[in-house]
């Protein structure tokens, strides 16, 4: 570096500033870049297109920081007790001094390179290098600490099954001749991180993901952008934007403008694809591992105690990711005494907690009062599940695509004739639990809620395998074929979101109403089973009275077949029996006929129906 002409007076100082410049120069030159290509200055100088000026200006506020000699020099030329040079001094000290060196729109300023302290005027006003350049500079491998507070490490991930690794690769591939953002879809989210992290390895990158549930002001935006702009042209960084929990189309463009005006690589992780406006964010859809690939992980992680035809068995019904397939494979080492199926369908609980009711079935098919005819069908439904892997996966037929391939069924008949109770049956049969969703609960007035509420409902079902009851279908189905106005349009988008979702959920999808007058033939058509449950004839109420006392309630001349001519569901036959027991402990006897009859006026007071005489004729 050359030293301008200063005042003869000055020459002993400048001397020994070209001493110190030299020393802190030949520090820099020495020490490796962490590419190990080229001096750390010279690379930042390339990375950011400096000029010779804006070089050496960078070197000059270095060798303040890091020599003591240089930073007295400093001082003396100035003749002040600040030891960082202005820019006034290096105008004068340095060759091809440009004045442009430090605008605003400047790389050295641009960037952050540096800083301008407060001075009298901009010639006085003193430089300082800026930390994290510093310390790019003398070959410290650091993180801007003022990004921690945004952003933190991806840390590196297990092995990635081979239709995930695929993913990593096409990326890695992309980015070697591009810097286009990537938009990683999916629920699995530790697999869409772990697919990052397989491609940064590839490609010699870090990679840091920025949670971005609240996103900052614009102004903090811009800084926080240019910054990591810096800092991914330092650090060989991939920003990596989690966006799984941003739902508003507003934060949706706020994010996609920030990837958009990032002049480097970017990732953007979400649950749901986003429609690009700008047609810059090449989407990737990350799914679970194949139903091949979790059962290698099930293997691995539970052979040879566990036979492979339960390792199939298991893996063809639950839905694990990676990591859930250890989490559940580690609780049933430390409880070997319990199935592997029955492990993997308590940990599948989790995922539907706080979304839905999860009931443990318990009721058996001689709990079920029906028709030999109906409980044959009902015995289809629970055999379709059952072999559903083999049809689909061993013969193949999965392959044509997802539509259709749910086990979808509507139970329609009026209320108390046992629709819930069916599917408790059929779940018990399956070793399955059953996640109960009161569709009334889950319609929206806000356009668009309804649909998220049932796509977050079944996202979740998904993992479990679960029997997924959708209760009250009333709510929201109706005979909507004549399109009046944009309510009954809206109602049929709903409507056909439930039964496209039902039609590719991975297990057996029920919906029960009350009026199945009100369901329009076309949408009938699309479900795979309709049954309908009739009110019980008068055999069939005997069977169901009897089965309501175990063998431990004392039961006093308690004659069924006079109960049977009460002309009611099963549900309410269940109302009236609970409520002569809880007398019968009351008064301290068995369950009798009069208390029978009081339970029977209460049930009927409650319907608002008239209790009859020739329905309890000889009761009492």
């Amino acid at each position: 570096m050359a030293i301008s002409t200063v005042p003869t007076r000055t020459d002993w100082r400048t001397t020994e500033l070209e001493r110190s410049l030299s020393s802190v120069r030949e520090r820099v030159r020495t020490r490796d870049t962490p590419l190990k290509l080229t001096p750390t200055l010279e690379l930042l100088s390339a990375i950011f297109e400096l000029s010779r000026f804006e070089s050496e200006v960078l070197l000059l506020c270095a060798a303040a920081e890091l020599d003591t000699d240089a930073g007295k020099a400093l001082a003396q030329l100035q003749g002040s007790k600040c030891v960082h040079p202005t820019f006034g001094l290096a105008l004068s000290l340095l060759d091809q001094a440009a004045w442009e060196a430090v605008a605003p729109h400047a790389p050295l300023r641009r960037w952050d390179l540096l800083t301008m302290e407060t001075g009298s005027t901009l010639l006085t006003s003193p430089l300082r290098i800026d930390e994290r350049v510093l310390h790019f500079v003398v070959g410290i491998d650091s993180f801007d600490p003022r990004l921690r507070m945004y952003m933190q490490p991806l840390l590196a991930a297990p092995d990635l099954v081979a239709s995930q690794q695929a993913i990593a690769m096409r990326m890695a591939a992309l980015w070697q001749t591009s810097a286009e953002a990537v938009q990683l879809a999916g629920l699995d989210g530790g697999a869409k991180r772990a697919i990052v992290t397989h491609a940064c390895a590839a490609m010699g990158w870090r990679a840091f993901v920025w949670s971005v549930d609240a996103l900052p002001e614009a102004a903090e935006l811009d800084r926080v952008m240019r910054l990591w702009q810096r800092e991914a042209a330092l650090s060989r960084a991939l920003l990596v934007m989690d966006a799984e929990r941003v739902d508003g189309a507003r934060e949706q463009m706020q994010v996609e403008r920030f990837v958009r005006q990032l002049a480097s690589p970017c990732v953007v992780l979400v649950r749901q694809r986003w429609p690009s406006q700008s047609g810059q964010l090449l989407t990737l859809d990350v799914v679970r591992p194949l139903r091949q690939e979790q059962q290698a992980i099930w293997r691995k992680a539970t052979l040879p105690e566990v036979t492979d035809d339960e390792v199939s068995r298991v893996s063809a019904h639950f839905d694990f990711d990676a990591d859930a397939i250890r989490v559940a494979a580690a609780a049933w080492r430390s409880d070997p005494g319990v199935s592997l199926w029955r492990t993997a369908r308590q940990c599948a609980r989790a995922a539907v907690e706080g979304l839905a009711q999860t009931i443990t079935p318990r009721a058996g098919w001689e709990d079920l009062v029906l028709d030999a005819g109906m409980k044959q069908r009902l015995r289809r439904i629970a055999s379709q599940v059952r072999h559903r892997s083999q049809v689909y996966d061993t013969w193949r037929i999965g392959e044509r695509g997802p539509n259709g391939l749910g086990i979808t069924a509507l139970f329609a008949g009026p209320s108390g004739t046992g629709k819930t109770l069916a599917a408790e049956v059929i779940a018990h049969e399956l070793e399955l639990d059953v996640c109960r969703v009161d569709l009334s609960q889950l319609v929206s007035k806000y356009i668009g809620e309804t649909e998220k509420n049932i796509a977050r409902i079944c996202e979740a079902a998904e993992q479990s395998g679960a029997v997924l009851l959708f209760d009250e279908a009333d709510a929201l189905f109706g005979k909507r074929s004549e399109v009046k106005d944009s309510h009954d349009r809206h109602a049929n988008i709903e409507v056909s979101y439930l039964l496209q979702r039902m039609e590719v959920y991975r297990g057996l999808a029920l919906l029960t109403t009350n009026l199945a007058e009100n369901i329009d033939p076309a949408f009938l058509r699309r479900l795979r089973f309709v049954l309908h449950f009739r009110l019980p004839e008068a055999a069939e109420r005997a069977a169901i009275w009897q089965r309501m006392f175990p063998r431990e309630v004392p039961l006093q001349n308690v004659d069924f077949n006079l109960l049977a001519r009460l002309q009611v569901a099963g549900g309410n036959i269940r109302n009236i029996a609970m409520t002569a027991m809880f007398l019968a402990a009351e008064h301290g006897t068995g369950v009798t006929m009069p208390l029978l009859l009081e339970g029977a006026r209460m049930e009927y007071s409650k319907l608002e129906r008239t209790l009859r005489d020739s329905e309890i004729e000889g009761w009492v």
